[in-house]
């Protein structure tokens, strides 16, 4: 008996994940498209009113929040989720706009991805990549390269940050060569919140005549909204900043992880509520843009 039960037995080779959802409609959905990027479930489990979370040491988590999911029980998950990610565990947390600032407070880890209306077809690709093997690495030796579409946005975002540092060494570089700091303060135009929101203002204008996707440029918009926010002393959520982005939550997401590794965003906790992080230029950033709107205000103040 216990051979032929032994014979039973299916083994296979698909990647497991642990599935963490609130209710089991949503679980049984979630299911569906982990089977669908090839994966197996090797565990679910119903949030409810839940504290403590286990899954399987080789598995990707995958967790889908709804508005409806007690907040406590959705805390707990995403600080167990943090500490896994940490850990190195890989992570897919599907969550609606409403609690995106939650998400991004509790769970930052680089191995958390955080999906917002996203469509079928992304949910898939990042438990794909989620649940993809990766082999031992020392000290980050033989890491594996990502998804085109992620190595992509890397150079993006290498470019824009070499772009603004080559602009601010510039603006260091004349006011060293020039009459000096102070006097040339006074020479130059006045950059304020005003100038940035017309920019804004502008740049929207543009998706009234041309189809919005044309002109997507996510990185310069949250750059500018930040710029904004920064000279209005005001702070920026998460959810908020996706927003401004005017591109799909999901990738706006993506953006802000991005520039946030690469040193131009600076995440700040709001010290009043734990469930909320603000998102702020880097010093050098800002340096950088203030930089690059007055060389543009130099060369054609009636186009901004």
């Amino acid at each position: 008996m216990a051979q032929d039960r032994l014979a039973a037995v299916i083994y296979r080779d698909e990647p497991p994940v642990c599935i963490f959802a609130d209710g089991a409609g949503p679980l049984e959905r979630m299911r569906r498209t982990a089977e669908a990027a090839g994966c197996r479930v090797a565990a679910s489990s119903e949030i409810g009113k839940r504290r403590r979370f286990a899954c399987l040491p080789t598995a990707a988590a995958l967790i889908e929040l709804d508005s409806g999911v007690d907040e406590a029980a959705a805390v707990a998950l995403l600080d167990w989720a943090q500490s896994e990610a940490v850990g190195g565990r890989q992570i897919v947390v599907s969550a609606p706009q409403a609690m995106l600032d939650l998400v991004a407070a509790r769970a930052p880890a680089p191995s958390v991805t955080q999906l917002c209306a996203a469509s079928e077809a992304e949910r898939i690709a990042a438990i794909a990549w989620a649940s993809r093997p990766r082999p031992p690495r020392l000290h980050d030796i033989g890491r594996e390269e990502g998804p085109a579409i992620l190595q992509q946005l890397t150079e993006d975002v290498s470019r824009i940050a070499a772009i603004l540092a080559s602009l601010s060494e510039e603006e260091s570089a004349g006011l060293v060569n020039g009459k000096g700091g102070e006097a040339a303060d006074k020479e130059e135009p006045g950059i304020d919140s005003t100038l940035v929101r017309s920019i804004i203002r502008a740049r929207r204008l543009r998706d009234q005549y041309f189809r919005g996707g044309l002109f997507a440029d996510p990185a310069w918009d949250m750059l500018l909204d930040l710029m904004a926010a920064r000279l209005e002393d005001n702070r920026v959520a998460v959810s908020s900043l996706c927003i401004a982005a005017a591109v799909p939550a999901t990738t706006a997401l993506r953006w802000i992880k991005a520039l946030t590794d690469r040193g131009l965003f600076v995440r700040s906790a709001d010290p009043q509520d734990g469930r909320r992080v603000y998102i702020e230029l880097s010093d050098d950033a800002a340096r950088a843009l203030t930089a690059y709107l007055r060389a543009v205000q130099r060369m054609a103040p009636s186009a901004i």
